[in-house]
């Protein structure tokens, strides 16, 4: 089977979970559409359990992005002499970041001994900026927020990392006749109360960050039936 989640934000005790929810096998693939890190207890250890699992596809999100801009610099030694050759883009990167969710992330990383370091660095680098699926009869485009500047003459790999992983998908639009656009990135929280929490399919679209960090759910959508599942941050499979 193939499932899509996203937004894990360091919930480590749902993700693991989710798993074992959906019997998680070597038959599997599960795509991980980006905003594993940040702002949850274990961001670093979800990205660990990621690593070791070559079934797990991890597609880059704007969390993915601001930490490799951040981490790449301050990987390094902490001297006086690094710190003064710091540019000013680079602490206004690690400001934007530790502000959004990222001081712990970084705080763990920084308890990483080298080679740990360098492995998770690494890893983050790998994260595609897209995938196209096929599963049960239907074709996918898996991204982890939209498709900015959408045109349907215009073929993916035109796209920019800032149309992909920082621009909302409209909800109301149908971006791909043919093609399911599947996304996280906003919290279906925000999308009132009878969506609140839960995956949302409709225009063609199928949004599955249903806030697992802000208190609703770590939605996983199976691709090739359409199954959903839903856990708690604490790891409690929901109704």
């Amino acid at each position: 089977m193939q499932y899509v989640i996203s937004d894990i934000h360091g919930c480590r005790t749902a993700f693991r979970k989710a798993l074992e929810v959906i019997d998680f096998s070597a038959r599997d693939t599960l795509y991980v559409l980006g905003d594993a890190v940040d702002r949850g207890e274990d961001p670093i250890g979800v990205l660990q359990d990621m690593m070791v699992m070559d079934n797990v596809i991890p597609v880059l999100g704007n969390h993915e992005y601001m930490a490799v801009q951040v981490l790449s610099v301050f990987s390094r030694e902490i001297t006086e002499e690094s710190l003064a050759a710091l540019k000013e883009e680079d602490l206004t990167a690690y400001m934007h970041w530790t502000s959004d969710g990222g001081d712990v992330t970084l705080r763990q990383f920084a308890a990483l001994d080298a080679e740990e370091k360098e492995a998770v660095l690494e890893y983050l680098m790998e994260f595609s900026l897209y995938e196209e699926v096929s599963a049960g009869g239907r074709e996918y485009i898996l991204v982890h927020a939209g498709l900015d500047n959408y045109s349907p003459y215009r073929p993916l790999e035109d796209y920019n990392v800032y149309e992909l992983i920082f621009h909302n998908a409209d909800p109301e639009r149908v971006y791909d006749t043919e093609r399911y656009l599947v996304t996280g990135h906003t919290p279906t929280l925000l999308y009132g109360d009878e969506r609140k929490g839960r995956i949302v399919e409709e225009n063609m679209q199928i949004r599955v960050d249903c806030g697992c960090v802000f208190g609703g759910a770590l939605g996983v959508y199976c691709l090739d039936n359409g199954r959903k599942f839903y856990i708690s941050r604490k790891g409690e499979l929901l109704v």
